[in-house]
């Protein structure tokens, strides 16, 4: 009999679930995306209710208590609840005019359905979950917990983090009151520094979304990767810079939009709106010039941090926590010697954030030694699954080799061979980390434009990541530093681009994870292997998926896109598979 404690991020986009047990281990963490195969999962709440019998069976037996945390306070601001009652959070609403252009560089119509929807997440949060707790475990006492959503960024931020004490940014779109915030971590507990407050305050988050906008892609679909791909193709425009100079300014925590000429500013934005037929340096004009500038502002905000606290350990969360190309200058461009960010830093990592709060709330005299957190918290492929393949299956060929698949891996892999290998436990958060993942040979740079023709149906201009040992990493980059969840972009030390080259971008970088043998004992021994073949410690890592889908869920999922892309081999468990003309 025990008591869990269940973390929802209820945020209308990448909704998630997250289960901690009352020891304080992390049992279960994944997005709601994976289940449903629905990329963001967008509207979709993350209790689930033909999946909720289903975990609270395999994590949560016999329960005593169960307490419920949420990443949104139920109590909303003041602006919300006015136009609510307004009408403007509705359908009809949305169409509606005559109310005051917010500061944003995004129009109030794109606004208020984001507020229309979280509104309406928040008013569902848990409902599938108590249902389901009232049918089968009618005695279980059930509470429930609502967090600020920058605190549960917060929080997963730092409870996940090996330090003992550390400062902490939370930078996204918008929480509650704004769109930052800023903590001290210390002996198990937050304590926020500063918290941006009011509609003058402006949102790096959304400023990047308009970047995006103007790339010509979707932030909506979460499309903000693509800026940071196409950035490195491109050079700066000045007058694209002076005018994002504009229109936001950082003055010490302070991010707003100065002066009374804000919409006539944002107005010029569209001035550099790509167009279908726009060239890719043309694209990457603007991706280039809005990725420096967001550089150049959180540079500022980092280095105030910085300079408040007088720490030199930084922890990273919030949706602008995800771009990689400015994570890994951190040390380089501010007083932050360690950076530390969560496998999933954005809205999906509100979940075990929540959970985490909870438990901590509950057991404030428990002070538990700091840990990094395993990003594999998530569902298996279990050999039942495979078994049933093997009865059914007419055209595949199906090995099962539990003594030698990660040599026969390893050797398919430096013959030149695609592999979808999935292994354990899945990743938490939106890369994958050698569990869900397409392996490739990084050796030849064909390789990039071939996964992206073949297998992953996307631009070309998008690159590819090197999962790399970690002995071997300081030889191969730039000011290294450790990057367990692929959460850092590094420069490649020149010597080393052309024996990566499938890996290393146009500008001689690698967005890198870290591989040690402690944090994923299987994948780091195929890639030793791999060395042993090869001389080269690296392999091509990208997420099992095709573009606009999720990671792969289940072995039909597997299996579905094994058989309609370019893959050559597919690995679950310890089973390889192949194609007949393959054989």
């Amino acid at each position: 009999m025990s008591t869990y404690y269940i973390g929802l991020s209820i945020t209308y986009h990448d909704s998630a679930l997250a289960i901690i047990s009352e020891d304080g281990e992390v049992l279960f963490a994944e997005a709601t995306e994976r289940f449903l195969q629905n990329k963001r999962a967008l509207n979709c709440e993350p209790d689930q209710l033909f999946r909720i019998p289903e975990l609270l069976e395999q994590f949560c037996p016999n329960p005593t208590k169960i307490v419920i945390a949420s990443n949104w306070l139920r109590k909303r601001p003041l602006y919300e609840n006015i136009i609510k009652k307004l009408g403007f959070l509705s359908a009809s609403g949305l169409l509606k005019t005559g109310i005051k252009k917010l500061h944003s560089p995004l129009t109030n119509y794109q606004l208020h359905h984001m507020m229309a929807c979280q509104s309406s997440s928040i008013g569902r949060a848990g409902l599938n979950l108590v249902r389901i707790l009232q049918e089968f475990y009618p005695n279980c006492v059930v509470e429930f917990k609502d967090y600020d959503h920058h605190l549960t960024h917060a929080a997963i931020a730092c409870y996940s983090s090996p330090f003992d004490e550390a400062a902490c940014a939370v930078i996204d779109s918008y929480g509650e009151h704004g769109a930052m915030a800023f903590y001290r971590y210390r002996n198990r507990k937050l304590e926020k520094i500063h918290e941006a407050k009011g509609v003058s305050k402006a949102s790096l988050g959304l400023y990047y979304m308009k970047i995006t906008e103007l790339c010509g892609f979707d932030w909506l679909k979460g499309e903000e990767w693509k800026v940071m791909g196409l950035a490195s193709y491109g050079k700066l425009n000045q007058k694209l810079y002076d005018l994002l100079s504009s229109i936001i300014v950082v003055n010490g925590f302070d991010c707003t939009h100065p002066g009374e000429k804000l919409f006539g500013q944002l107005a010029k934005l569209d001035e550099f709106k790509q167009r279908p037929d726009s060239t890719l340096e043309e694209l990457a004009e603007v991706a280039y010039t809005g990725q420096v500038f967001f550089a150049d502002l959180v540079e500022k905000l980092l280095n105030h941090l910085n300079e408040i606290t007088g720490l030199d350990k930084l922890t990273l969360a919030g949706g602008c926590a995800l771009n990689s190309s400015f994570n890994g200058q951190i040390t380089q461009r501010t007083g932050f010697t360690q950076v530390y960010i969560p496998p999933a830093p954005a809205d999906d990592g509100c979940a075990l954030g929540a959970a985490h709060l909870a438990y901590h709330e509950d057991l404030s005299k428990q002070i538990n030694l700091p840990k990094q957190l395993t990003p594999y918290t998530g569902s298996t492929i279990k050999n039942d699954a495979v078994d049933r393949l093997i009865r059914f299956n007419r055209s595949l060929n199906i090995k099962h080799l539990p003594d030698s698949i990660i040599a026969e891996t390893a050797q398919l892999l430096a013959d030149g061979n695609l592999v979808g290998w999935v292994q354990g436990h899945a990743e938490y958060g939106p890369r994958a980390l050698g569990n869900r993942s397409i392996l490739a040979d990084p050796r030849d740079v064909k390789m990039q434009d071939l996964i992206n023709e073949k297998v992953k149906f996307r631009e070309m201009f998008r690159p590819f990541a090197p999962s790399i040992l970690h002995k071997y990493a300081d030889e191969y980059f730039e000011h290294y530093q450790e990057s367990p969840y692929m959460d850092k972009t590094l420069k490649i030390r020149k010597a080393m681009q052309s024996k990566i080259a499938a890996v290393c971008h146009v500008d001689g970088t690698g967005r890198l994870q870290t591989v040690k043998k402690e944090w994923n004992p299987r994948f780091y021994e195929l890639i030793e292997q791999f060395y042993q073949l090869t001389k080269v410690p690296v392999l091509l890592n990208t997420s099992f998926n095709i573009m606009g889908k999720p990671l792969v869920h289940s072995l039909e999922d597997a299996i579905a896109m094994f058989m309609t892309t370019g893959l050559d081999a597919l690995v679950v468990n310890d089973y390889l598979i192949t194609k007949p003309r393959n054989e």
